[in-house]
């Protein structure tokens, strides 16, 4: 089953986009600043989400990790 079909599978992928890119971000701020627009843009603004909203991303990954835990 595709992670586009399975609700959780999806959850769990765009917290993973989130948490990459704003790691990506913090190595090499350079390379994401550039691409803010177009496909790239999309990691730029997970960036922007993961740096803004750091709290609720960590909250919601220690959710997940334990909701797939107990699967």
């Amino acid at each position: 089953m595709s992670a586009l079909f399975n609700f959780q599978s999806l959850l769990l992928v765009i917290l993973l986009v989130i948490c990459t890119a704003t790691y990506a971000h913090q190595v090499a701020p350079a390379i994401m600043n550039r691409n803010q627009h177009g496909f790239m843009g999309v990691f730029w603004k997970a960036a922007r989400i993961g740096e803004r909203l750091s709290p609720y991303v960590s909250i919601c990954c220690a959710i997940m990790a334990v909701s797939l835990f107990l699967q």
